[in-house]
Order: C-alpha cells, then structure tokens, then sequence
C-alpha cells in the first residue's frame, strides 16, 4: 500500500515538473521518461519468461503481467481488428481517479497519461514491437489506450 502512495506522488511530481520546466507544455518528456521506464522494467520482467510466440501473446502479457505490476490490477478489455491495431481499456486508470470528474477536467488528462503511453511503448519496443501509442479519455477515471504496431 505505501509504495502504491510513493509511485503516485512520484508521477505527480513528474509531471509537475516537467510541465513546469517546459513553456509549452510538450507531454513528449513525460512520454520519454515512460519509454525509457518501462524498456527497462519490461526487461526485468522478461528475464525468466519464454520467448512469446506472436503480437497478440505479447499484447496478452503486457495488458495481464506487466499492467498489474505497474498499477496492481490488469486491464478490464483488450481489443484488436487483427491488422496490427489494439484497444487497451481501463475503467478506473490509477492516475486519473482522483481527478474529480467532469468535462472540465478532460483537458488535464492528457498530461496523467502520457507518461504510460510511454511505459507500453518501451516495453513493447525492448519485446521488438515497434509501435505508436495515445490515449483517449471520454470520461474520468476511464482510459483507452491505442496501441498501433508499426510493421515497416
């Protein structure tokens, strides 16, 4: 429970400062400091784990294991069209819980989620997964995250 308090205060000072030192409030430092985050823990993770046989054990891993080491709880859904697009949905986003909801709010979310899409898009990339993440956030505390696989 308490390194779970640790990890908020840590984010939020994050990107307080990140937003802070930075006029024009790029999220792309938050978004590195996640890639860089989660291309180090993911291969931590790994160490002990088989090789995944395809993207979607990948995906499946990432949204189970990975999630759950991070926020304490895996995703509620996990979609893809099979062509290299997938849909990661969480109802109660750690980071955006205790943002009161509301459509006033909508604007402060993207600075609490760009820091995780970072996170998945290291991870995947140390797993040889190229790929483009964003959020959508419709309504607080629920996040989907848009993971699309670059196949170049």
């Amino acid at each position: 429970m308490s390194e779970e308090i640790v990890f908020d205060c840590l984010h939020a000072e994050i990107v307080n400062y990140c937003l802070d030192n930075n006029k024009k409030h790029d999220l792309g430092i938050l978004e590195y400091i996640g890639f860089t985050t989660g291309y180090r823990l993911i291969e931590r993770l790994t160490r002990e784990v088989p090789r995944f046989k395809d993207e979607l054990e990948t995906m499946k891993f990432i949204c189970t294991d990975f999630w759950t080491l991070i926020y304490k709880k895996q995703v509620d859904n996990l979609r893809t069209n099979n062509n290299g697009m997938y849909v990661v949905q969480d109802k109660a986003f750690r980071f955006l819980t205790r943002i009161s909801p509301g459509t006033q709010q909508l604007e402060h979310a993207p600075k609490f989620v760009a820091f995780t899409c970072g996170l998945v898009r290291g991870a995947l990339s140390n797993l040889g997964i190229n790929s483009t993440v964003t959020a959508e956030v419709q309504s607080i505390p629920a996040c989907k995250f848009h993971i699309e696989v670059n196949r170049n």
